[in-house]
């Protein structure tokens, strides 16, 4: 009986897809060239693939075994043994570090991963949510951008070609924070005076303004208060914030009030013996807090914000200051003169 003979081809490979995986193997990739329909091996530099499956003429999938380094991937048919297309194995990622390792619920901020083996990251996670978007810097970094998510710590995973690193509770949330109010809540124009704010989620502050001015020092009491000095401003209302990883409050309202002016006492004489009234006219008096008559506290009733009347304290024969405090600070005396009852 004559014998046939039939000539088989070399088979072809023009690309192995993906093109890396995990140094430990278990990668499934599509090999695609020509004449692999009687493929008897496939290869991974010298180590035969974990299994393979001939799909067609033109693609083998086949699974990676474990390796190092870049290996070529050839195909063996009864015509021969193909090119080689490289394959790549790689290393395993390792997270190490977050900064800054907090923010906002409502993510947008921008972080930076630091570790090894970072080059080719395909995926960032926080807890279950992809990073916004990120960028890899080189082997040991990368930048990301925090997505949305609720109050409390999350891992962040990053995966590569080699695998997943993943850090536990690396990055927490924080709430945004919320003032309440500010007691008290207005004072003078040259600072220096002690306010207390009250709300939720203080607890981090890293800024209290009062307006665009920073709070000349501030204390986190709690989550719940903060004690604040506050800095010289300019007559009139200001808002103050305060403001955390989380963000920056809303605003409440404190009032930098100038000081009292007083510019006539009636009558500016009386009695040593009191039982007077005496009416001060004056500007910014509508705030008072309190009435010294020759330094004493003196009864009073304000009229208005130009008028207040003071009960004439008795006492020695002579002239005296009066002075009135508000919020804003304490007025530049006026004189009243106690004047003694003529001897017979």
């Amino acid at each position: 009986m004559p014998f046939t003979y039939t000539t088989a081809s070399v088979p072809v490979l023009t690309s192995v897809a993906p093109a890396s995986g995990p140094a430990a193997g278990g990668t499934t990739v599509t090999l695609t060239g020509a004449g692999l329909a009687t493929a008897g091996a496939v290869r991974f530099g010298s180590t035969p693939a974990t299994s393979f499956t001939v799909v067609s003429d033109t693609h083998i999938t086949a699974v990676a075994p474990a390796g190092t380094g870049t290996v070529q991937v050839t195909v063996t048919t009864p015509g021969g043994t193909s090119n080689g297309v490289p394959y790549t194995y790689s290393v395993t990622p390792a997270l190490s570090g977050v900064s800054p390792n907090q923010g906002p619920t409502s993510g947008g901020n921008t972080v930076t991963l630091t570790g090894t083996n970072l080059t080719g990251t395909t995926a960032v996670t926080f807890g279950a949510t992809p990073a916004t978007s990120f960028t890899v810097l080189s082997a040991t970094q990368i930048s990301a951008v925090v997505p949305a998510a609720t109050p409390g710590p999350v891992d962040i995973t990053v995966t590569t070609p080699g695998g997943t690193s993943t850090l536990q509770s690396a990055y927490f949330y924080v709430s945004t924070p919320v003032l309440a109010g500010v007691a008290p809540p207005s004072g003078p124009l040259s600072g220096g005076n002690t306010v207390t704010l009250t709300g939720v989620h203080l607890v981090e502050a890293t800024a209290v303004r009062f307006g665009a001015t920073a709070a000349t020092t501030f204390t986190v009491v709690s989550d719940t208060q903060i004690t604040a000095v506050v800095p010289p401003g300019a007559d009139g209302p200001v808002d103050i914030t305060v403001t955390t990883a989380g963000g920056t409050s809303n605003a409440v309202t404190y009032t930098y009030l100038a000081a009292p002016v007083v510019t006539t006492v009636v009558p500016n004489q009386g009695p040593t013996a009191g039982g007077i009234t005496l009416t001060l006219t004056g500007t910014r008096l509508a705030r008072t807090t309190k009435v010294l008559v020759g330094g004493n506290p003196a009864g009073f009733t304000v009229v208005s914000d130009t008028h207040l009347v003071a009960d004439a304290l008795p006492g020695p024969a002579g002239p005296v200051d009066v002075t009135v405090t508000t919020p804003g600070g304490t007025s530049a005396p006026q004189p009243y003169t106690r004047v003694g009852t003529p001897g017979i």
